[in-house]
């Protein structure tokens, strides 16, 4: 597909989060989320939806989950990837995929776009994890790098598919 971007910040290990919440918090990062989704579709998973602190400003939801809920008037809840992959397809613009970790697996091979954020740090208590992928599939950029927050090292990147 090719509205799709997967966005996320990972550590060493692919590393995503622990107890349904970021391992790291880095305001630029958050900044670099916010520039990269507002006035997009942002899709996720029910347990992504339920760690977010508050609703994201200027963003469309699309969940999927198992569950029977309500959102928001232009907010779309999809029960199955057959259902989620048919509601992308009649989107005409970049769709962003915010996570958790088994929606990236599930998406990482419709994406042809992801906004990474590699950190250079590790979390050994970390209990989700960025899928691996294969780099020579995709032509990395580096957006920025060598910058850091708090004492740790991260860089963004695009990776588009070859």
């Amino acid at each position: 597909m090719k509205n799709v971007t997967l966005i996320a910040a990972i550590g060493k290990n692919n590393e995503l989060g622990k107890n349904n919440n970021l391992i790291w918090r880095i305001s630029e990062d958050l900044k670099f989320f916010k520039e990269n989704t507002i006035g997009k579709p942002v899709v996720m998973g029910f347990n992504t939806l339920k760690s977010l602190p508050r609703r994201l400003k200027d963003r469309d939801y699309i969940v999927l989950t198992s569950k029977n809920i309500e959102l928001y008037d232009n907010d779309i809840v999809v029960h199955s990837m057959d259902e989620l992959l048919e509601t992308i397809s009649k989107i005409d613009k970049e769709v962003m995929v915010i996570g958790g970790a088994s929606l990236y697996t599930q998406m990482i091979e419709y994406a042809d776009k992801m906004l990474l954020t590699e950190i250079d740090a590790e979390d050994k208590e970390a209990d989700c994890f960025f899928p691996s992928f294969i780099q020579d599939e995709w032509d990395k950029t580096i957006i920025s790098s060598n910058v850091s927050e708090d004492n740790i090292k991260y860089k963004h990147l695009v990776y588009k598919r070859k």
